[in-house]
């Protein structure tokens, strides 16, 4: 699995990658999002710190699906540039949204290899 997933990255744009990874984080899973798009040292920067590697990335994932269960979200701007990505975004879920979701990515010989995410969320009313 390993070799097709090293062929499938060095392949693809920086577009690419990240439409596989919007994709992934819509209909399939965390492990395979990270297997196909992101780079094991990988640096996520956030207002809470530093995640580093998948690891860090898983534990965004689940911190995001505590915050917000059972989340849809809503890609609002995606604007790739060279190796330089960037997505607007907005969530609803059980209890919350998120109206202010914004992620940055340096994309690099078809993985992600560095990620900035902020979002605020906020209690949903009734």
């Amino acid at each position: 699995m390993k070799n097709m997933a090293m062929e499938l990255t060095t392949h693809r744009s920086p577009a690419e990658v990240l439409d596989d990874h919007l994709r992934e984080s819509q209909h399939g899973s965390v492990e395979d999002d990270l297997v196909r798009n992101y780079a094991e040292e990988l640096i996520v920067l956030t207002g809470g710190g530093v995640f580093r590697g998948h690891d860090g990335l898983r534990q965004l994932a689940q911190r995001l699906r505590e915050e917000l269960p059972d989340a849809t979200f809503e890609y609002t701007a995606r604007v790739v540039e060279g190796e330089v990505g960037f997505l607007e975004w907005s969530a609803r879920g059980r209890g919350a949204e998120i109206k202010d979701g914004a992620d940055s990515y340096l994309i690099r010989d078809g993985r992600i290899i560095a990620q900035t995410i902020h979002y605020t969320v906020i209690a949903s009313k009734g």
